[in-house]
Protein backbone atom coordinates (compact mmCIF):
# COMPACT_ATOMS: atom_id res chain seq x y z
CA UNK A 1 0.00 0.00 0.00
CA UNK A 2 1.33 3.27 -1.00
CA UNK A 3 0.90 6.31 1.68
CA UNK A 4 0.47 9.61 -0.08
CA UNK A 5 -1.18 13.05 0.34
CA UNK A 6 -5.09 12.10 -0.99
CA UNK A 7 -8.01 14.53 -0.89
CA UNK A 8 -11.06 13.31 0.80
CA UNK A 9 -14.07 13.73 -1.75
CA UNK A 10 -15.76 16.21 1.29
CA UNK A 11 -14.26 16.94 4.98
CA UNK A 12 -16.12 17.59 8.13
CA UNK A 13 -13.72 17.04 10.75
CA UNK A 14 -14.15 17.34 14.09
CA UNK A 15 -11.40 18.35 16.21
CA UNK A 16 -10.24 17.00 19.45
CA UNK A 17 -12.27 19.87 21.90
CA UNK A 18 -15.19 18.58 19.91
CA UNK A 19 -14.20 14.76 20.99
CA UNK A 20 -14.01 15.68 24.52
CA UNK A 21 -17.54 17.40 24.26
CA UNK A 22 -18.22 14.09 23.02
CA UNK A 23 -17.19 12.28 25.84
CA UNK A 24 -18.98 14.53 28.07
CA UNK A 25 -22.32 14.04 26.33
CA UNK A 26 -21.94 10.66 26.83
CA UNK A 27 -22.33 11.50 30.87
CA UNK A 28 -24.62 14.42 30.43
CA UNK A 29 -27.50 12.59 29.43
CA UNK A 30 -30.29 14.74 27.63
CA UNK A 31 -29.12 17.91 29.04
CA UNK A 32 -26.53 18.34 25.36
CA UNK A 33 -29.93 17.34 23.44
CA UNK A 34 -32.47 20.07 24.81
CA UNK A 35 -29.39 22.47 24.24
CA UNK A 36 -29.15 21.68 20.68
CA UNK A 37 -32.93 21.75 19.66
CA UNK A 38 -33.19 25.04 20.84
CA UNK A 39 -30.14 26.03 19.18
CA UNK A 40 -31.39 24.03 16.02
CA UNK A 41 -34.98 25.49 16.66
CA UNK A 42 -33.74 29.41 17.15
CA UNK A 43 -31.58 29.52 13.84
CA UNK A 44 -33.78 28.15 11.74
CA UNK A 45 -36.85 30.26 12.79
CA UNK A 46 -39.23 27.05 13.32
CA UNK A 47 -41.92 25.14 15.61
CA UNK A 48 -39.59 22.20 16.24
CA UNK A 49 -36.42 20.13 15.63
CA UNK A 50 -36.34 16.51 16.11
CA UNK A 51 -32.73 14.65 16.69
CA UNK A 52 -32.64 10.77 14.96
CA UNK A 53 -29.86 8.52 14.25
CA UNK A 54 -29.40 9.20 10.56
CA UNK A 55 -30.70 11.75 7.52
CA UNK A 56 -33.05 8.78 5.81
CA UNK A 57 -33.93 7.73 9.35
CA UNK A 58 -35.44 11.94 9.56
CA UNK A 59 -37.10 11.01 6.14
CA UNK A 60 -38.60 7.42 7.71
CA UNK A 61 -40.11 9.58 9.97
CA UNK A 62 -41.70 12.53 8.40
CA UNK A 63 -43.27 10.00 5.82
CA UNK A 64 -45.00 8.13 8.43
CA UNK A 65 -45.77 11.30 9.81
CA UNK A 66 -47.40 12.67 6.80
CA UNK A 67 -49.33 9.34 5.65
CA UNK A 68 -51.33 9.59 9.06
CA UNK A 69 -52.44 12.52 7.98
CA UNK A 70 -53.74 11.66 4.55
CA UNK A 71 -53.68 8.04 4.79
CA UNK A 72 -55.35 8.19 1.12
CA UNK A 73 -52.03 8.98 -0.64
CA UNK A 74 -48.96 6.25 -1.45
CA UNK A 75 -46.66 8.27 -3.78
CA UNK A 76 -43.93 10.07 -2.98
CA UNK A 77 -42.36 12.12 -6.34
CA UNK A 78 -38.75 12.41 -6.18
CA UNK A 79 -36.23 13.34 -8.59
CA UNK A 80 -35.04 10.41 -10.75
CA UNK A 81 -31.47 11.32 -10.13
CA UNK A 82 -30.90 11.75 -6.20
CA UNK A 83 -29.07 10.02 -3.31
CA UNK A 84 -30.00 5.77 -3.02
CA UNK A 85 -31.16 6.62 0.46
CA UNK A 86 -34.20 9.11 -0.58
CA UNK A 87 -35.95 5.68 -1.92
CA UNK A 88 -34.75 3.44 0.29
CA UNK A 89 -36.67 5.54 3.24
CA UNK A 90 -39.75 5.55 0.96
CA UNK A 91 -39.77 1.61 0.36
CA UNK A 92 -38.75 1.49 4.35
CA UNK A 93 -41.83 3.89 5.17
CA UNK A 94 -43.74 1.65 3.02
CA UNK A 95 -44.94 4.00 0.55
CA UNK A 96 -44.15 4.10 -3.14
CA UNK A 97 -41.74 5.41 -5.26
CA UNK A 98 -42.35 7.98 -7.81
CA UNK A 99 -40.31 9.78 -10.00
CA UNK A 100 -39.64 12.95 -12.27
CA UNK A 101 -37.07 13.43 -14.52
CA UNK A 102 -34.44 16.49 -13.24
CA UNK A 103 -33.06 19.00 -15.38
CA UNK A 104 -29.53 17.85 -16.58
CA UNK A 105 -28.25 21.60 -16.24
CA UNK A 106 -30.02 22.75 -12.55
CA UNK A 107 -29.99 19.10 -10.86
CA UNK A 108 -33.14 20.08 -9.97
CA UNK A 109 -36.47 18.71 -11.02
CA UNK A 110 -37.85 19.59 -14.88
CA UNK A 111 -40.38 21.61 -13.90
CA UNK A 112 -42.76 20.93 -17.03
CA UNK A 113 -42.25 17.35 -16.59
CA UNK A 114 -43.30 17.61 -12.58
CA UNK A 115 -46.77 19.06 -13.26
CA UNK A 116 -47.66 16.12 -15.19
CA UNK A 117 -46.35 13.64 -12.32
CA UNK A 118 -48.03 14.71 -9.91
CA UNK A 119 -51.40 12.79 -9.29
CA UNK A 120 -54.33 11.99 -6.81
CA UNK A 121 -52.09 9.32 -4.89
CA UNK A 122 -48.83 11.54 -4.51
CA UNK A 123 -48.95 12.12 -0.92
CA UNK A 124 -45.62 14.64 -1.03
CA UNK A 125 -43.00 15.61 -3.20
CA UNK A 126 -39.44 15.69 -2.11
CA UNK A 127 -36.99 18.37 -4.10
CA UNK A 128 -33.66 17.38 -3.30
CA UNK A 129 -31.01 20.58 -2.89
CA UNK A 130 -28.28 18.26 -4.54
CA UNK A 131 -24.53 19.41 -3.44
CA UNK A 132 -26.00 22.94 -1.94
CA UNK A 133 -27.70 23.74 -5.06
CA UNK A 134 -31.08 25.46 -3.81
CA UNK A 135 -34.12 23.71 -5.74
CA UNK A 136 -36.92 26.60 -7.38
CA UNK A 137 -38.47 25.99 -4.66
CA UNK A 138 -41.29 28.87 -5.38
CA UNK A 139 -42.91 27.04 -8.18
CA UNK A 140 -42.33 23.63 -6.68
CA UNK A 141 -44.38 25.20 -3.63
CA UNK A 142 -47.24 27.02 -5.72
CA UNK A 143 -47.72 23.77 -7.78
CA UNK A 144 -48.27 21.72 -4.29
CA UNK A 145 -50.19 23.96 -2.79
CA UNK A 146 -52.44 24.02 -5.24
CA UNK A 147 -52.68 20.01 -5.82
CA UNK A 148 -52.87 19.55 -1.86
CA UNK A 149 -49.46 17.75 -1.65
CA UNK A 150 -47.12 18.24 0.77
CA UNK A 151 -43.40 19.47 -0.14
CA UNK A 152 -40.33 17.63 1.88
CA UNK A 153 -37.45 19.74 1.59
CA UNK A 154 -34.34 16.97 1.21
CA UNK A 155 -31.58 19.54 2.53
CA UNK A 156 -28.92 16.76 3.83
CA UNK A 157 -26.50 18.29 1.36
CA UNK A 158 -27.44 21.89 2.12
CA UNK A 159 -27.21 22.62 5.88
CA UNK A 160 -26.79 26.22 5.92
CA UNK A 161 -27.95 27.53 2.29
CA UNK A 162 -30.66 30.07 1.62
CA UNK A 163 -33.02 30.77 -0.86
CA UNK A 164 -34.21 34.03 -1.40
CA UNK A 165 -33.10 34.59 2.25
CA UNK A 166 -34.89 31.79 4.00
CA UNK A 167 -32.83 28.66 5.16
CA UNK A 168 -33.24 25.54 3.21
CA UNK A 169 -35.00 23.44 4.70
CA UNK A 170 -37.72 25.68 6.66
CA UNK A 171 -39.06 26.27 2.72
CA UNK A 172 -41.58 23.60 2.44
CA UNK A 173 -44.08 21.85 4.68
CA UNK A 174 -40.93 19.92 7.07
CA UNK A 175 -37.23 19.37 5.70
CA UNK A 176 -34.62 17.28 7.04
CA UNK A 177 -30.63 17.71 7.65
CA UNK A 178 -28.01 15.16 7.78
CA UNK A 179 -25.01 14.84 10.28
CA UNK A 180 -23.49 12.36 8.36
CA UNK A 181 -20.00 11.74 6.98
CA UNK A 182 -18.85 14.67 4.67
CA UNK A 183 -21.92 16.52 5.23
CA UNK A 184 -22.09 20.28 5.94
CA UNK A 185 -21.60 19.61 9.51
CA UNK A 186 -21.25 16.04 10.57
CA UNK A 187 -20.69 13.77 14.19
CA UNK A 188 -20.43 10.65 11.87
CA UNK A 189 -23.99 9.90 11.66
CA UNK A 190 -27.47 11.70 12.81
CA UNK A 191 -30.93 13.70 11.15
CA UNK A 192 -32.64 16.70 11.95
CA UNK A 193 -35.94 17.12 10.87
CA UNK A 194 -37.56 20.90 11.31
CA UNK A 195 -41.35 22.42 10.23
CA UNK A 196 -43.26 25.23 11.48
CA UNK A 197 -46.46 23.88 10.96
CA UNK A 198 -48.15 22.73 14.21
CA UNK A 199 -49.94 20.30 12.40
CA UNK A 200 -47.09 18.35 10.66
CA UNK A 201 -45.34 18.56 14.10
CA UNK A 202 -47.81 16.28 16.08
CA UNK A 203 -47.64 14.03 13.50
CA UNK A 204 -44.12 13.81 13.75
CA UNK A 205 -44.12 13.48 17.36
CA UNK A 206 -46.24 11.08 17.53
CA UNK A 207 -43.91 8.67 15.47
CA UNK A 208 -40.76 9.63 16.89
CA UNK A 209 -41.65 9.70 20.57
CA UNK A 210 -42.03 5.91 20.35
CA UNK A 211 -38.25 5.86 18.81
CA UNK A 212 -35.46 4.40 21.65
CA UNK A 213 -32.16 6.04 22.55
CA UNK A 214 -29.15 4.15 20.81
CA UNK A 215 -27.54 1.59 23.75
CA UNK A 216 -24.26 2.26 25.33
CA UNK A 217 -22.42 -0.17 23.26
CA UNK A 218 -23.48 1.76 20.12
CA UNK A 219 -22.70 5.24 21.42
CA UNK A 220 -19.09 3.92 21.77
CA UNK A 221 -19.10 2.64 18.47
CA UNK A 222 -20.54 5.41 16.87
CA UNK A 223 -17.55 7.48 18.70
CA UNK A 224 -14.84 5.43 18.37
CA UNK A 225 -15.66 5.68 14.32
CA UNK A 226 -16.52 9.73 14.34
CA UNK A 227 -12.76 9.94 16.22
CA UNK A 228 -11.58 7.66 13.15
CA UNK A 229 -12.95 9.80 10.55
CA UNK A 230 -11.28 12.78 11.89
CA UNK A 231 -8.28 11.85 12.11
CA UNK A 232 -8.03 10.05 8.60
CA UNK A 233 -9.96 12.62 6.90
CA UNK A 234 -6.45 14.51 6.68
CA UNK A 235 -4.91 14.09 3.36
CA UNK A 236 -1.81 12.86 4.91
CA UNK A 237 -3.38 9.77 6.09
CA UNK A 238 -6.73 10.03 3.83
CA UNK A 239 -5.06 7.29 1.53
CA UNK A 240 -4.89 4.28 3.94
CA UNK A 241 -8.64 4.13 4.62
CA UNK A 242 -8.99 4.85 0.92
CA UNK A 243 -7.03 1.59 0.21
CA UNK A 244 -9.16 -0.45 2.15
CA UNK A 245 -12.60 -1.95 0.00
CA UNK A 246 -14.45 -3.51 2.77
CA UNK A 247 -14.97 0.02 4.00
CA UNK A 248 -16.94 0.63 1.21
CA UNK A 249 -15.53 4.57 0.97
CA UNK A 250 -17.81 6.90 -1.36
CA UNK A 251 -20.44 3.57 -2.41
CA UNK A 252 -23.54 4.72 -2.65
CA UNK A 253 -25.65 1.90 -1.25
CA UNK A 254 -29.85 0.99 -1.15
CA UNK A 255 -30.60 -0.07 2.32
CA UNK A 256 -34.15 -0.12 3.47
CA UNK A 257 -32.94 -2.32 6.61
CA UNK A 258 -31.69 0.79 7.93
CA UNK A 259 -32.20 1.18 12.13
CA UNK A 260 -34.24 4.56 12.89
CA UNK A 261 -33.39 5.89 16.68
CA UNK A 262 -33.05 9.18 18.24
CA UNK A 263 -30.02 10.93 18.25
CA UNK A 264 -27.59 10.41 21.83
CA UNK A 265 -26.29 12.69 24.16
CA UNK A 266 -22.99 11.71 22.95
CA UNK A 267 -23.54 12.65 19.27
CA UNK A 268 -25.38 16.22 20.79
CA UNK A 269 -22.02 16.70 22.19
CA UNK A 270 -20.18 16.18 19.13
CA UNK A 271 -22.17 18.39 17.53
CA UNK A 272 -21.73 21.51 20.64
CA UNK A 273 -19.65 23.80 17.90
CA UNK A 274 -22.16 22.94 14.83
CA UNK A 275 -22.69 26.42 14.16
CA UNK A 276 -19.07 27.75 14.21
CA UNK A 277 -18.08 24.89 12.20
CA UNK A 278 -21.10 25.28 9.38
CA UNK A 279 -20.12 28.76 8.96
CA UNK A 280 -16.63 28.36 8.89
CA UNK A 281 -17.24 25.41 6.58
CA UNK A 282 -19.57 27.44 4.51
CA UNK A 283 -16.80 30.59 3.92
CA UNK A 284 -13.96 27.95 3.11
CA UNK A 285 -16.20 26.13 0.30
CA UNK A 286 -17.53 29.84 -1.10
CA UNK A 287 -14.12 30.49 -1.33
CA UNK A 288 -12.57 27.45 -3.23
CA UNK A 289 -15.58 27.32 -5.37
CA UNK A 290 -15.37 31.23 -6.88
CA UNK A 291 -11.74 30.06 -6.91
CA UNK A 292 -12.40 26.99 -9.54
CA UNK A 293 -15.24 28.88 -11.08
CA UNK A 294 -12.72 30.95 -12.66
CA UNK A 295 -10.35 28.29 -14.09
CA UNK A 296 -13.33 26.49 -15.07
CA UNK A 297 -15.70 26.29 -17.97
CA UNK A 298 -18.75 27.98 -16.45
CA UNK A 299 -21.15 26.15 -19.49
CA UNK A 300 -20.28 22.50 -17.46
CA UNK A 301 -20.55 23.42 -13.90
CA UNK A 302 -24.10 21.89 -13.17
CA UNK A 303 -26.50 23.65 -11.37
CA UNK A 304 -23.77 26.67 -11.52
CA UNK A 305 -25.18 29.28 -9.11
CA UNK A 306 -22.57 32.30 -7.48
CA UNK A 307 -24.85 32.64 -4.37
CA UNK A 308 -25.06 28.80 -4.14
CA UNK A 309 -23.17 27.12 -0.62
CA UNK A 310 -21.91 24.08 -2.65
CA UNK A 311 -20.40 21.32 -0.48
CA UNK A 312 -18.74 19.86 -3.50
CA UNK A 313 -18.43 21.40 -6.78
CA UNK A 314 -20.46 19.48 -9.66
CA UNK A 315 -19.00 19.33 -13.06
CA UNK A 316 -19.92 17.76 -16.29
CA UNK A 317 -17.68 16.28 -18.41
CA UNK A 318 -17.99 15.53 -22.06
CA UNK A 319 -18.79 11.81 -22.06
CA UNK A 320 -19.05 8.73 -20.12
CA UNK A 321 -15.78 7.62 -21.01
CA UNK A 322 -14.08 11.49 -20.60
CA UNK A 323 -15.80 10.38 -17.04
CA UNK A 324 -14.16 7.66 -16.39
CA UNK A 325 -10.48 9.01 -17.39
CA UNK A 326 -10.87 12.17 -14.70
CA UNK A 327 -12.12 10.07 -11.86
CA UNK A 328 -9.14 7.22 -12.45
CA UNK A 329 -6.30 10.17 -13.00
CA UNK A 330 -7.49 11.68 -10.06
CA UNK A 331 -7.61 8.78 -8.11
CA UNK A 332 -3.90 8.02 -8.78
CA UNK A 333 -3.38 11.66 -8.23
CA UNK A 334 -5.06 12.11 -4.95
CA UNK A 335 -7.16 15.05 -5.85
CA UNK A 336 -10.22 13.68 -4.77
CA UNK A 337 -13.02 13.68 -7.60
CA UNK A 338 -15.52 11.34 -7.87
CA UNK A 339 -18.67 10.75 -9.51
CA UNK A 340 -21.54 10.85 -7.50
CA UNK A 341 -24.44 8.46 -7.80
CA UNK A 342 -24.26 5.73 -10.19
CA UNK A 343 -27.03 5.27 -12.10
CA UNK A 344 -30.92 7.35 -11.72
CA UNK A 345 -33.14 5.55 -9.22
CA UNK A 346 -35.08 3.65 -11.74
CA UNK A 347 -32.09 1.38 -12.33
CA UNK A 348 -31.57 0.24 -9.07
CA UNK A 349 -31.48 -3.40 -8.72
CA UNK A 350 -33.41 -4.12 -6.08
CA UNK A 351 -36.24 -1.16 -7.77
CA UNK A 352 -35.84 -1.44 -11.41
CA UNK A 353 -38.45 -3.84 -12.21
CA UNK A 354 -41.31 -1.45 -11.17
CA UNK A 355 -39.74 1.35 -13.83
CA UNK A 356 -40.10 -1.23 -16.78
CA UNK A 357 -40.49 0.46 -20.32
CA UNK A 358 -40.18 3.73 -18.45
CA UNK A 359 -36.42 5.51 -19.04
CA UNK A 360 -34.96 9.26 -17.41
CA UNK A 361 -32.87 10.65 -20.13
CA UNK A 362 -31.64 13.54 -18.27
CA UNK A 363 -30.94 11.31 -15.13
CA UNK A 364 -29.04 9.18 -17.04
CA UNK A 365 -26.85 11.69 -18.77
CA UNK A 366 -26.43 12.97 -15.13
CA UNK A 367 -25.47 9.37 -13.95
CA UNK A 368 -22.95 9.26 -16.98
CA UNK A 369 -21.28 12.97 -16.91
CA UNK A 370 -21.23 14.44 -13.89
CA UNK A 371 -18.50 14.62 -11.51
CA UNK A 372 -17.68 16.59 -8.33
CA UNK A 373 -14.76 18.26 -7.13
CA UNK A 374 -13.83 19.07 -3.50
CA UNK A 375 -13.93 22.38 -1.28
CA UNK A 376 -12.97 21.37 1.97
CA UNK A 377 -10.35 23.38 3.96
CA UNK A 378 -7.62 20.76 2.69
CA UNK A 379 -7.64 21.58 -0.70
CA UNK A 380 -4.75 24.09 -1.55
CA UNK A 381 -3.81 26.47 -4.93
CA UNK A 382 -1.54 23.57 -6.39
CA UNK A 383 -4.70 21.34 -5.96
CA UNK A 384 -6.89 23.45 -7.86
CA UNK A 385 -4.57 23.97 -10.12
CA UNK A 386 -4.18 20.96 -11.08
CA UNK A 387 -7.69 19.99 -11.01
CA UNK A 388 -8.18 22.71 -13.64
CA UNK A 389 -5.91 21.04 -16.00
CA UNK A 390 -7.22 17.66 -15.85
CA UNK A 391 -10.55 19.29 -16.48
CA UNK A 392 -9.31 21.04 -19.48
CA UNK A 393 -11.68 20.17 -23.07
CA UNK A 394 -10.33 17.52 -25.22
CA UNK A 395 -8.95 18.76 -28.30
CA UNK A 396 -9.60 16.04 -30.46
CA UNK A 397 -12.30 16.00 -33.06
CA UNK A 398 -15.75 15.55 -32.75
CA UNK A 399 -15.23 16.52 -28.43
CA UNK A 400 -13.80 19.54 -29.23
CA UNK A 401 -16.52 22.43 -28.77
CA UNK A 402 -19.44 19.63 -28.29
CA UNK A 403 -22.39 21.55 -26.42
CA UNK A 404 -23.41 20.16 -23.21
CA UNK A 405 -27.24 18.71 -23.94
CA UNK A 406 -29.69 19.80 -21.09
CA UNK A 407 -32.92 19.85 -23.30
CA UNK A 408 -32.84 15.95 -22.92
CA UNK A 409 -36.43 15.35 -21.54
CA UNK A 410 -39.56 15.01 -22.98
CA UNK A 411 -43.42 13.89 -22.01
CA UNK A 412 -42.63 10.96 -24.37
CA UNK A 413 -39.70 9.94 -23.00
CA UNK A 414 -39.63 10.61 -19.80
CA UNK A 415 -42.40 9.03 -16.91
CA UNK A 416 -42.88 8.31 -13.65
CA UNK A 417 -43.80 5.11 -11.99
CA UNK A 418 -44.38 3.66 -8.17
CA UNK A 419 -42.65 1.07 -5.85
Amino acid sequence: MRIRRTLSPTASPLCPADLWRGLKGFLAGEKYLRRLEEEITEYFGVRRAWFTSSGKAALYVILRALRSLKPDRTQVLIPAYTCFSVPSAIVRAGLEVALCDVDASSLDFDEALLQKSINEKTLCVVPNHLFGIPSAMGGIMELCRDRDVFVVEDAAQAMGGRCDGRPLGTIGDVGFFSLGRGKPVSCGSGGIIVTTSDVIAGAIEREFSPLPFPGGASQVGEYLKAAAMSLFIHPLLYSLPAALPFLHLGRTVFDSRFPVMRFSSMQAGLCMTWRRRLETAMSVRRRQAAMLRRTLDAARIAGDRSSASYLRLPFMTESRERRQMICSTAKKRGLGITGMYPSPINEIPRIAHRFAGLTFPAARLVADRLITLPLHRYVRDRDRDEMARLLEPLQCAGVQGRAFSVGMTSPGMAGRERV
